[in-house]
């Protein structure tokens, strides 16, 4: 048995926390609001996961102290817009060689950087791995067969996410891909953004296959160009992750999309979802990487105009459809004649 800081009380951590109970480990829940953690001791039940149960033998807290002493695990499941905030006020309580994995996906736009460097920047003394994949919390806090993958530079690392996470009903890979694994998690938030809007408007099946198909060559794309592998975006946190997050309805970037598609503005579909939509916070900053490594990246770029500069969904379509004519596979050669 292993005790557990789960550092971050929203639905993915709460998912988390049942199903690292489930192995036999002492689950502690930290959240930075004092009122969530009451409701939590009081009902033991997550208001975004209705019907789910938090066992009692769960500790909930606001202190994170105590949610980090003698821990063997820390979970970092904060928002990405407040992991750099969240790791820094854990600096006072971290050991040196504590293993911290992070289980949120973006990229900061000031700084373009991913989350594990964040909080390698904060927390130096860490050592750092990350959890990605296709794994809506809706369903893993249900017990439903789900498959993700552990990413560290360290190989130890890797492997102790992959034994402590691992059950019956969650089947853990390892990577030494960190940099893939993350740009596969936060990139694929912009294209089911790109996913919803269509939806919204009406497009169909054919509409969805081709912004999956196209998406993932542009994530694949810019990953490489960053130094990523190309076999990390044919995995789990690549073509997985872009599959159930752009066709699922728990996934909160497409429905963030749907209602931008059917005319609601950016902010009002994020008000509408009433959850963090991590896809509009690392649209920025794909546009940005792409510029930066100077890769072509069609969707995002139509994303980006779509939710900052008011370009009607349509039109963007509109454009993506109507761009010059092209290769699918330019590195495939033509035979002989």
């Amino acid at each position: 048995m292993a005790g557990i800081g789960i550092i971050g009380a929203g639905s993915w951590g709460a998912a988390l926390s049942v199903l690292l109970h489930g192995g036999g480990h002492q689950v502690t829940v930290w959240s930075a609001l004092p009122q969530e953690i009451e409701e939590l001791k009081a009902t033991h039940e997550h208001r975004n996961l209705p019907g789910v149960i938090l066992p009692q033998e769960m500790v909930f807290t606001a202190e994170l102290g105590e949610a980090m002493e003698q821990k063997d695990l820390l979970v970092l499941a904060v928002p990405s817009v407040y992991t750099r905030k969240t790791a820094a006020s854990m600096k006072p309580y971290l050991k040196p060689g504590q293993l911290v994995v992070n289980v949120a996906k973006g990229i900061e736009e000031s700084s373009l950087m991913t989350l594990s460097e964040i909080i390698e920047q904060e927390l130096p003394e860490a050592v750092v791995a990350v959890l990605s994949g296709p794994s809506h919390a809706e369903e893993v806090s249900r017990g439903l067969p789900t498959t993700c993958v552990a990413a560290s530079r360290s190989k130890t690392a890797a492997q102790t996410v992959q034994n402590l996470f691992m059950g019956p009903a969650f089947r853990v890979y390892t990577s030494p891909d960190i940099l893939g694994v993350e740009l596969g998690g936060a990139l694929k938030n912009v294209i089911a953004l790109a996913a919803g809007i269509a939806d919204g408007l009406g497009y169909g099946d054919n509409t969805k296959a081709a912004l999956i198909t196209r998406g993932i060559h542009e994530i694949a794309r810019l990953g490489m160009a960053m130094g990523g592998r190309f076999e990390t975006f044919c995995g789990l946190s690549g073509i997985g992750d872009l599959i159930v997050t752009c066709a699922s309805m728990h996934s909160r970037n497409r429905r963030a999309g749907i209602l931008i598609g059917k005319g609601y503005t950016m902010q009002q579909a994020m008000d509408e979802v009433r959850m963090v939509v991590e896809g509009v916070y690392s649209a920025k900053a794909a546009l940005k990487l792409a510029e930066k490594y100077q890769v072509s990246m069609p969707i995002i770029e139509q994303v980006n105009r779509v939710l900052f500069e008011g370009k009607p969904a349509s039109e963007a379509v509109g454009d993506l459809m109507m761009r010059d004519k092209a290769v699918e596979a330019p590195a495939l050669p033509w035979p002989e004649p």
